[in-house]
C-alpha cells in the first residue's frame, strides 16, 4: 500500500470555523492510504515581491510544509462570494517567487462548508480559476458543496448525519484515486 502525504489548508483563520471542523471530519473519514496534515498560513505576512529575493522563514517552512506533501486538500470557507484573502495570500506566498510555484504540476482538491444553501460554490469556482493559473491539476469530480447545519459535525470531527458521513467518505475515496492517477503520470521529483 502506498501511502500519500496531504497537506490541507483550513480558508479560514477562526478557531471556531466550521470549515476546520469539515476538515477534522475528512481525516477521519479519509481512507487509510492518506495521511493529512494542516499547513497553517495564519503567521505569514502580507505577500510582497519585495520578499522574493529572501523569503522569511515562515514563509520558507510554509513553502517547504507544501514540497513535503504528495497532495493539497483546500477547505475553504466563502467570504463576499470569494475565496478568503487570508488564503489567497497564501496561495501567494505558495506561488512565488516566479518560477518556484509550489503548486505546479501537485494535485489538488476542493472542498467548504457554510450554513448557506450553495455550501462555498462561488468561492470553490474563484479558488478554482487561481489554482488553474497555479498549474495544479484539480480534481473537478466530485464537487462538493456542504450546507452546514448546527451539530451535522461535532468538536472531534465525527459527521451525525450517515448520508453526509458516505459522501464525504467516497469524496476522499475519489481523492485518492485523483491523487494516484496524477501522481502516475506526473510522478513527484525525489
Amino acid at each position: 500500500m502506498t501511502t500519500y502525504h496531504v497537506g490541507y489548508f483550513v480558508g479560514s483563520l477562526a478557531k471556531g470555523s466550521i470549515n476546520r471542523l469539515l476538515a477534522k471530519a475528512l481525516v477521519r473519514l479519509a481512507p487509510p492510504e492518506l495521511k493529512l496534515h494542516e499547513i497553517a498560513f495564519k503567521e505569514l505576512p502580507l505577500y510582497s515581491y519585495d520578499y522574493d529575493a529572501d523569503y522569511p522563514p515562515v514563509a520558507k517552512a510554509f513553502k517547504q510544509a507544501i514540497a513535503d506533501s504528495d497532495a493539497i486538500l483546500f477547505v475553504t470557507p466563502e467570504y463576499n462570494r470569494s475565496i478568503p484573502g487570508g488564503l489567497k495570500n497564501a496561495i501567494d506566498w505558495a506561488s512565488r517567487p516566479w518560477g518556484q510555484n509550489s503548486f505546479a504540476r501537485k494535485p489538488s482538491g476542493v472542498i467548504g462548508t457554510s450554513p448557506g444553501s450553495i455550501g462555498t460554490a462561488v468561492a470553490q469556482s474563484h479558488l478554482r480559476g487561481v489554482l488553474c493559473f497555479c498549474n495544479s491539476p484539480l480534481m473537478n469530480n466530485v464537487e462538493a458543496y456542504i450546507q452546514f447545519k448546527p451539530g451535522l459535525i461535532t468538536a472531534d470531527g465525527e459527521v451525525t448525519n450517515e448520508d453526509t458521513a458516505e459522501f464525504l467518505r467516497n469524496y476522499m475515496t475519489e481523492l485518492h484515486a485523483f491523487i494516484v492517477r496524477v501522481l502516475t503520470v506526473l510522478p513527484r521529483n525525489t
